[in-house]
């Protein structure tokens, strides 16, 4: 059974800020970190008539595809400052025949 991506996406954002606060940011690894994130099961019961699954936590009815949908929007980092600059240096530094290719 998948886990619920909202209520997982919640949970580890609590975990990671408390993780933040408990330890000294020189003994902070990601390793750490991941395997709080691995502990972290809020399992959906899968409705067998309609193929979808529900989350007894927060209510949510979705698709096997939707829950995958769902997680990849959730695990997406938002782009920053400098990725945007990165992304313009090297639209910069193409040649015009490439851009134009775009």
């Amino acid at each position: 059974m998948p886990n619920c991506p909202e209520c997982a996406a919640k949970e580890k954002r609590k975990m990671q800020e408390r993780y933040e606060e408990e330890t000294p940011e020189e003994d902070r690894g990601r390793d750490d970190l991941y395997k709080l994130f691995d502990q972290v099961e809020i399992p959906m019961k899968l409705d067998t008539a309609t193929k979808h699954f529900i989350c007894k936590r927060c209510g949510l009815y979705a698709t096997r595809e939707q829950v995958s949908d769902i997680r990849y929007k959730l695990n997406q980092r938002e782009k920053t400052r400098e990725d945007r600059q990165d992304d313009y240096l090297n639209w910069w530094q193409k040649s015009k025949k490439e851009k134009q290719e775009e």
